[in-house]
């Protein structure tokens, strides 16, 4: 086992497992120090190993992760469960603003404060950021200024979900 990569050990370890063919499945940080490809080869196969219709119970402290492979999520702190649900519903409970990214000098901060629908902007000399509850609008004005390059939208995360629910500050 020494000579395997940290991926290899992770699927080792899932197959042993799975040797005696359980209908539920606990898995601790399964991804944990994993590089990119190697953590999307583990996400294959646990959505391998739900699709057969084992039920997998998966700890992480990556959001992203359990956005994409769990049906439902517990977001805990200190050993309580804050908040329970689906992924995208937890998503779509949070109220935040959607951010609108592109190529910062594409239109001048003062310029994009004046778009419908704005409620700030940033501009750090890579991308200009705008954060707007009401993106069609923004996105529109911004299609008629043609100042769409490199345009990103991004929503609410599981992530901005945790840090609402736990707050911001460090604690060790």
């Amino acid at each position: 086992m020494e000579s395997l990569s940290g991926g290899q050990a992770q699927r080792l370890s899932i197959a042993c497992a799975l040797v005696h063919d359980p209908e539920l499945v606990f898995l601790d940080e399964p991804t944990a120090a994993l590089d990119p490809q190697a953590r999307r080869n583990l996400w294959d196969v646990l959505r391998e190993i739900n699709t057969e219709g084992r039920t997998i119970v998966l700890t992480t402290h990556y959001m992203d992760e359990a956005e994409v492979l769990c049906d439902r999520v517990a977001i805990m702190d200190a050993g309580r469960i804050l908040k329970l649900g689906p992924p995208a519903a937890l998503v779509r409970g949070l109220d935040v603003p959607a951010r609108i990214s592109v190529v910062s000098g594409v239109l001048a901060v003062a310029d994009a404060q004046r778009l419908p629908g704005v409620d700030e902007v940033v501009d750090d000399g890579v991308s200009l950021t705008i954060s707007t509850r009401d993106p069609s609008a923004v996105v529109a004005a911004m299609a008629a200024e043609d100042a769409l390059d490199g345009v990103r939208i991004r929503g609410a995360t599981l992530e901005d979900v945790f840090l609402e629910l736990t707050g911001r500050e460090y604690r060790a």
